[in-house]
């Protein structure tokens, strides 16, 4: 069984003035951000990748919930695939597609927990069958059925009903210090304009222009 594809798309939307980009890429990073959200749905959603202990690298959609000065902030199932493999090994890239700004930033870094106070608050944010779905999940787990988790739902909803439903342990935050984000324009010809920033062990950043 075989499948070629040849369909080309030539970029060339946006331009990206390099030389005058700022020297803390979290500016342009939110800018980028900000100009995204305008137009595209889920912009905030990136490609998590993360590796396990035998060096398999794995891969998944999750949304950026908050971009601060510390790094990129997410929330999850500690003991889903992703929650281990981050156990065993800190080092995560992530990547965010804007296919209608026909952009990309693509970001490595070293992921730590947040603390409860902070995990908590966002739990109590979400939607109450979001927050029931975190409980009913055994995420990345074997599932028998989809009857099995719609049960498990129903059960919960009898008993969270009038009740405050508290975060359990095993969910929670985590924030990616980044290390190094790369912002990529496309271009025609595959002459993609790319931008790297890494910082060094004293935390300042540098600048990078890269082929394409």
């Amino acid at each position: 069984m075989k499948k070629e594809f040849h369909k080309r798309i030539d970029y060339g939307l946006k331009e990206f003035d390099i030389e005058n980009t700022p020297e803390n890429p979290l500016e342009l990073f939110m800018e980028w951000l900000k100009e995204a959200e305008e137009s595209i749905p889920d912009a905030s959603a990136m490609v998590l990748s993360t590796v396990g202990e035998l060096g398999i690298p794995s891969s998944r959609i999750v949304l950026l919930r908050q971009l601060d000065k510390e790094g990129i902030k997410f929330y999850t199932n500690y003991e889903s695939q992703k929650g281990r493999e981050m156990e065993s090994n800190a080092h995560v890239a992530a990547n965010f597609f804007w296919r209608e700004l026909e952009r990309q930033v693509c970001v490595v870094g070293k992921v730590s927990k947040l603390n409860s106070e902070v995990s908590d608050a966002y739990f109590n944010s979400r939607p109450r069958q979001s927050r029931i779905g975190a409980i009913a999940s055994d995420q990345s787990k074997p599932l028998a059925s989809r009857a099995e988790l719609e049960s498990r739902v129903e059960k919960l909803n009898d008993y969270f009903e009038g009740k405050e439903i508290p975060r359990p342990d095993y969910w929670g935050g985590y924030n990616i210090q980044i290390n190094e984000i790369e912002f990529w324009q496309g271009k025609p010809s595959r002459l993609h304009d790319r931008l790297c920033y890494r910082k060094d062990k004293n935390g300042y950043w540098s600048k990078t222009r890269l082929n394409p």
